[in-house]
């Protein structure tokens, strides 16, 4: 199965995640199929917290790929973004 879920980096204490694409069977960190976005939950400034290909995730959904709970969130926020 598809799913979209979070890949970590950054540093300790300074978590980074990409949103990506992969297999439900790989690694957290491992393979993946495609990058569509990143979150950075500690951004502060100029820093973006959050950027998703919301119409590249739209696609894959249609396509049976899964959402873990935390990019449903962070896709619902982003929807809320563009409006406003």
């Amino acid at each position: 199965m598809v799913k979209i879920r979070l890949s970590r980096g950054g540093a300790k204490g300074r978590p980074f995640y990409h949103v990506i694409v992969t297999d439900s069977r790989s690694a957290r960190d491992g393979r993946n199929i495609e990058n569509v976005g990143f979150y950075n939950p500690v951004a502060s400034g100029k820093d973006k917290r959050l950027e998703l290909n919301v119409v590249r995730i739209q696609e894959w959904v249609s396509k049976g790929a899964q959402l873990s709970d935390k990019v449903a969130s962070l896709v619902k926020e982003a929807g809320k973004q563009q409006a406003a």
